[in-house]
């Protein structure tokens, strides 16, 4: 009987064991694809940050000349927010149209150790020295909008079409007078950028390529006689400067003739140069205003267009600017190749600099919600 119970309770036991390890077979399935599917998530959250944070681990400086132009405060604030939204670190700085204060900040950037300078210069020709500590330490350099001069130490630029700028202008000058319809003659002046800004020769070249001609046969008469980017340039691009010699140029040659159009290269300077004419007169029924011409689509620009002073001005998004900079610096770093359209037109004085090249726009009262509302560049709600 003993014997017989021990049998049965032997039996027992091993139908338990078989019981317990085929429960046990049966789990292992479920265990093991709840671990795959952990990790899989794991890695797909992984390369989600990767993705999200390519530019984790570097710095990048960002000089502005200032913050008297509304255009230079979006520079900055948009390459900042699409730099440190790829996961870069950012010091933008602004040097308030202080050559020296731009020097210092930019050598306080070589020290802290950025990997890359991004450089609106004011004076482009003030920056051979701190840019070879730069290159000393591996830094590179992209020079925005501006071109720097002088220096072998400059890798890329990115910028508009600077000549075609100056072309649309003058074309708007050339359309709004009738010019290729043979009408004239028209008493124009003539008014360009900072001497020290490698741009305001651009759009001053860019200008004449269209008016020289009507000049030449006496379409368009340049009263004052000043011609030149040695006569007629702004220094600093200084709107009270272009106010006060508006101010000289009407009393010396227009007491008895009217100004039929003004070439402006900068809405700052289209603002001091209207007001100008507004004192003597002009906007009135019995003296309409000029054709005046501008740049950037600042705001009180625009709203002078809509108010019928301005007549145009030449739209840069610098949104699309500060996006293709975050794309060159993300090629550059990454050891891919930089992406460029323009490697002949810009020579520094030391070197043709690889260039990239965005198309500005010309606007006026009949395309100015299309370009700068409908884009999202500006709020309705800014012109009520």
């Amino acid at each position: 009987m003993n014997s017989k119970k021990l049998f049965l309770l032997l039996i027992a036991l091993l139908a338990m064991l078989v019981f317990t390890a085929c429960g046990s077979t049966e789990e292992e399935p479920v265990d093991s694809g709840s671990d795959e599917a952990t990790t899989a998530e794991t890695a797909d959250t992984d390369t989600e940050e990767v993705a999200e944070t390519a530019g984790e681990g570097y710095s990048i400086g960002i000089s502005m000349p200032t913050k008297s132009s509304t255009r230079w405060i979006s520079d900055g604030e948009s390459m900042v927010q699409f730099f440190e939204e790829q996961g870069y670190e950012t010091d933008l700085q602004y040097a308030e149209d202080d050559i020296p204060n731009q020097l210092a900040q930019i050598e306080n950037m070589v020290t802290k150790g950025v990997d890359v300078l991004i450089i609106a210069a004011i004076d482009g020709t003030t920056l051979s020295d701190v840019l070879q500590q730069a290159a000393d330490q591996g830094i590179k350099v992209i020079a925005y909008d501006r071109l720097i001069r002088d220096s072998g130490n400059v890798d890329y630029y990115a910028t508009f079409d600077n000549f075609q700028v100056g072309v649309l202008q003058a074309g708007y000058i050339e359309d709004a007078l009738g010019l290729a319809d043979g009408n004239g003659p028209f008493n124009i002046e003539l008014f360009g950028g900072s001497p020290d800004d490698n741009n305001a020769y651009f759009f001053y070249d860019g200008a004449m390529s269209v008016l020289q001609p009507y000049i030449d046969n006496d379409q368009l008469v340049v009263q004052s006689g000043q011609m030149g980017m040695d006569q007629v340039s702004t220094l600093r691009w200084d709107g009270a400067t272009a106010q006060a010699r508006m101010e000289n140029l009407l009393s010396a040659f227009y007491t008895e003739e009217r100004v039929d159009a003004v070439l402006s290269p900068y809405d700052g300077l289209s603002i001091g140069i209207i007001s100008s004419l507004k004192g003597v007169g002009y906007g009135s029924d019995d003296l309409p205003m000029p054709v005046v011409t501008g740049q950037d689509a600042e705001l009180p620009s625009v709203k002078s267009i809509l108010a019928g002073e301005q007549t145009s001005t030449v739209f840069k998004d610098t949104r699309e600017l500060a996006k293709q900079t975050v794309a060159m610096v993300d090629a550059l770093l990454s050891g891919e190749e930089v992406p460029v359209n323009d490697t002949e037109t810009y020579e520094n004085g030391v070197k043709i600099v690889p260039s990239y090249l965005l198309v500005p726009i010309s606007v006026d009262i009949n395309n100015w919600e299309a370009a700068l509302i409908d884009t999202g560049y500006y709020t309705a709600e800014e012109f009520e």
